[in-house]
């Protein structure tokens, strides 16, 4: 019997917009009884064959009771999902409970079989397996703990979804049958799958945008001027390489030509295929403009119009609607209120934005939510990089992407894009905000194990988020924000000057093997300010080499040469100033000749990073950027030391030594913070080739613990339907019997509510004890006298009771509790906290003014590995005060930072704890003693990083 599909509320949740292998995008859904005509018409466009893999027999057509069937579900024990584009479904998917002997079924049976069809034009899209993921999502939520199939064995194709999906499963053969039996919980294997597919599909929607095969300009006018106009002229200069057309629908009919390519009335009369639109009509004639493109089979649509979410709640509807119709033709969109994109390379050079000429050409990658701030980094990079037009150069321009505001293609898209981009080895972003940090950092993470991301991060202290941008708000400030992207290897600098130094920097020298720094040059001034720099950025800078002002270039190249043969050091600075006459007249024409020498002395070692900070020396730094290396793996732009040249052939001269591009600086600050970057940087690079891991420890009870949290939050569920669960705190004794669970002891506490319970307390928990008050107040406010310490009898207890009683108020007041003493160390506390945005983090700070006054604190995402743990305990200012300082006893480090490691695995096993406070922590010469702690749980929230991929929902 059907089960009517209203028994269950809709639910909307489950819809999501997905990018599938291709780089387009369809919608998944669930599926109602309102899609009886689609899926008619969806299953009278599958072939014969697939209809015979689906239902192991000749299935023509679908009788009336199949279609009632598949489009009636209750959608908890019978789930059916669509895959739709342009609202016409492309896939279906569903899954049936059943009990073990395969009979039809309700909770608690936690099996389901599932099959699915997919129209053969969309087959190897990747659609059904982003139907498993989110199929398996809704199972889990509704109970379902595995999944069934049976398969013919000729249908490969769906075997192989199965089998690809990354989680454990069983097979056998049996009655001409392959029958498949999979868990539903993610793996290591399951996750890396769905995140290496996520890369693919991502990158391949950007590259659609990026490397399209033609372009059309939709708003061109008749008359110069104006946005789509000036757009197509760009992309012409540029000399891009496909096919250009020019629409407005006040172009003639017929034969018309602007700019020298045709002009069309309509996307839909362009006779050939359309890769990429940029659109740059009024806002209101923007809709029209979609269904066009989408009409016509576009891949991606740059918007260039403005008038949407940057003008208040209108245009964020409009903004809104303008993404779901994109999307429901399969398109991706950049923008609205982009400024364009941007690709260098030799095959494409594109140029669909508002920037008058192409950039020179470089292994830069850019990024920006803001089309000012793109102006000024493709300025910065065309100055400051040097080379003549067209040329290419390492501190060029690869790809450039202006994204406006950022309603659809975000700064994750192209990470994923640059992640194995041959044409960009450093990518520079700059963002007003950071949607989703969970996902950026992992991102993050895996792009800069390949390559430098340098990130600067706009609106990071005025708490306004641009009104354009659409992200979800995270609670975390921007001080855990950043150090949770250094915790990736983001190197995150603060302004975009310093974005550019950086970029210079990496996209033309190796990386440094170490923080020493030698400094040489003829400005002993100069030289005294870099050092000074140098130890300001923690790095370790060797006596500065003055060679006077009478050095020459000879003199450069010679003292250049010889200090990268020196072991010793592992980056160089070189200064220098205008040189002077006997006359006193400064000479200014030795810049070429400066900057020839250096480059021929770098040559010689070009494994070692060099930077130049020069004073007024024309002609230095266009000369410091002529590097002969262009390739991908030359040595202008190579990762790491260059590899010895091949030998001559007999007879054969040896080749010329091939120097890499030498960044200038004006400034010795600015040199040495790009050169402490690339080398915090490096150091990170090779701390990530060996990652750290997660204990494993025998006394944690995992499932204990669930079996509380599962008891604990049945006991405070409302009891009124339809209103939403809290968060709720855990008493005293629930909170230690949790965290003992994970094997971490809470000393003991007992109320004290007058003298006599409070001797009472301290008999029941041994002398000596500490008498403590418990009022909001005065918690952990030593400084304040609400703590008495080290009570070694009764007397002592009750004279220090009614000091306390006197000072501070009444018991009832005050709260007085005992605890037995802990073994004196250094006051720590150990925090949690689950941001909607970043996920779960992990907080360590020493207790008091440290962390509280001053923000010295340490964050790390969770899970946190043994080195996370070592790393967090090493990397607050006052950790000295841990190691002995001042002839102090150093305390049990490894004890802490197994103590974080714990708490790492009790939030990470269970998404119901989203807070723990544990205060203070007492780090002793031998152990630590948790004083006080307190816990909070709720319902599991959402973990994007383990459900399903999903672009941002509109």
């Amino acid at each position: 019997m059907d089960t009517p599909s209203d028994q269950h509320a809709y639910p909307d949740h489950w819809e999501a917009d997905v990018v599938l292998r291709d780089g387009g995008t369809a919608r998944i859904r669930p599926i109602t009884a309102d899609d009886a005509d689609r899926l008619v018409s969806f299953y009278e466009q599958v072939s014969d064959e697939s209809k015979y893999y689906r239902f192991f027999a000749p299935y023509p057509r679908l009788s009336a009771k199949d279609v009632r069937r598949f489009t009636r579900h209750d959608h908890v024990d019978r789930v059916g999902l669509a895959a739709t584009v342009g609202g016409e479904f492309i896939a279906t998917v569903r899954y049936d409970r059943v009990d073990d002997r395969g009979m039809p079924a309700s909770a608690p049976a936690d099996e389901a079989e599932v099959a699915f069809l997919v129209q053969d034009a969309h087959q190897g899209r990747g659609v059904a397996s982003a139907l498993l993921e989110h199929l398996a999502a809704v199972a889990r939520e509704r109970g379902i703990r595995r999944f069934t199939a049976d398969v013919l064995p000729a249908n490969t194709k769906m075997i192989k979804v199965f089998t690809d999906a990354g989680y454990q499963q069983k097979r056998s053969f049996e009655d001409g049958v392959v029958h498949l039996e999979f868990g539903l919980e993610p793996t290591d294997r399951s996750l890396a799958v769905q995140h290496a597919r996520e890369q693919r599909a991502e990158a391949r929607s950007v590259q659609r945008l990026l490397a399209p095969g033609s372009v059309a300009v939709v708003g061109v006018g008749r008359a110069l001027g104006g946005v789509g106009r000036s757009i197509l002229r760009n992309i012409l200069a540029a000399g891009f390489t496909g096919p250009v057309y020019a629409v407005n629908q006040g172009f003639p009919a017929v034969g018309g030509t602007v700019e020298g390519v045709r002009a069309h009335r309509s996307v839909r009369d362009i006779a050939e295929p359309v890769d990429l639109a940029v659109v740059a009509v009024p806002a209101e004639r923007v809709p029209e403009a979609v269904a066009e493109c989408g009409e016509h089979g576009v891949q991606g649509l740059v918007v260039i119009s403005a008038g949407y979410a940057e003008q208040g709640a209108e245009g964020r509807e409009r903004q809104r609607a303008l993404i779901r119709q994109a999307r429901s033709y399969g398109m991706r969109v950049i923008g609205p209120n982009a400024f364009g994109v941007i690709n260098t390379t030799p095959g494409k050079r594109l140029n669909a934005s508002l920037a008058p000429e192409l950039p020179v050409p470089g292994r830069v990658g850019l990024f920006t939510q803001s089309g000012a701030i793109g102006i000024a980094l493709l300025s910065a990079l065309h100055r400051d990089g040097g080379g003549a037009d067209g040329v290419h150069n390492p501190a060029g321009v690869s790809t450039f992407v202006s994204a406006g505001n950022r309603a659809d293609v975000s700064g994750n898209d192209v990470m994923q894009y640059w992640y194995d981009d041959p044409h960009t080895d450093v990518a520079l972003m700059y963002l007003e905000t950071i949607g989703n940090p969970r996902k950026f950092t992992r991102l993050a993470r895996r792009t800069a194990v390949a390559k430098p991301l340098v990130v600067v991060q706009g609106a990071r202290h005025s708490g306004i988020t641009p009104t354009g941008h659409p992200a979800p708000v995270t609670r975390l400030p921007y001080a855990t924000v950043s150090a949770l992207l250094r915790q990736a290897g983001v190197i995150r600098v603060d302004t975009v000057t310093e974005l550019v130094d950086v970029g210079l920097l990496l996209a033309g020298q190796p990386l440094p093997a170490g923080p020493r720094v030698a400094i040489l040059g003829n400005s002993e001034s100069l030289g005294l300010l870099s050092y000074d720099a140098c130890l300001s950025e923690g790095l370790r800078p060797l006596p500065p080499r003055d060679l006077t002002t009478d050095a020459t270039p000879e003199d450069f190249r010679t003292a250049l040469a010889a200090t990268l043969a020196d072991d010793g050091c592992d980056a160089v600075v070189v200064t220098a100033i205008p040189w002077v006459d006997a006359d006193g007249v400064p000479e200014r024409p030795h810049g070429e000749a400066l900057g020839a020498a250096l480059r021929t002395a770098h040559a010689t070692a070009p494994g070692k990073p060099v930077v130049v900070v020069h004073v007024e020396l024309g002609g230095l730094a266009e000369a410091l950027s002529a590097a002969a290396g262009t390739g991908p793996g030359s040595p202008a732009t190579q990762r790491g030391p260059a590899p010895s040249p091949a030998a001559p052939a007999p007879g054969e001269a040896p080749p010329a030594p091939r120097a890499r591009r030498i960044p200038a600086y004006p400034a010795a600050e600015r040199a040495v913070r790009a050169l402490g970057e690339a080398v915090r940087y490096a150091q990170w690079r090779r701390e990530a080739q060996r990652p750290g891991g997660v204990p494993e420890y025998e006394d944690i009870d995992e499932r204990g613990a669930a079996a509380d949290i599962t008891r604990l939050l049945a006991a405070d569920a409302p009891r009124e339907e339809g209103v939403v669960p809290r968060a709720h705190g855990l008493g005293a004794d629930d909170t230690r019997a949790l965290l003992a669970r994970y094997g971490i002891d809470v000393r003991p506490t007992l109320p004290a509510p007058d003298p006599d319970a409070a001797v009472r307390a301290a008999a029941d928990l041994g002398y000596p004890v500490a008498l403590k008050t418990t009022a909001p107040h005065l918690r952990h406010r030593a400084d304040l006298g609400g703590v008495r310490l080290d009570l070694a009898d009764e007397a002592q207890l009750r004279q220090a009771y009614a000091e306390l009683t006197g000072l501070f108020g009444s018991p009832a007041e005050l709260r007085p509790v005992v605890q037995p003493m802990a073994p004196r160390g250094v006051d720590t506390v150990v925090r949690t906290v689950i941001d909607p945005a970043a996920g779960a983090v992990l907080t360590f700070g020493l207790a008091g003014a440290p962390s509280e006054l001053l923000g010295d604190t340490a964050h790390r995402l969770i899970p946190v590995t043994d080195r996370d743990a070592t790393a967090m305990v090493r990397s607050i200012r006052s950790a000295p005060l841990l190691f002995g300082w001042r002839g102090s006893a150093p305390v049990d480090t490894p004890a802490l930072e197994e103590l974080l490691q714990r708490v790492s695995r009790l939030v990470d096993d269970h998404p119901e704890v989203v807070d723990v406070q544990l205060e203070p922590v007492v780090v002793a010469p031998r152990g630590v003693s948790v004083l006080g702690a307190s816990v909070r749980l709720a319902p599991p929230p959402a973990r994007d990083d383990l459900g399903p991929r999903t672009l941002p929902a509109y």
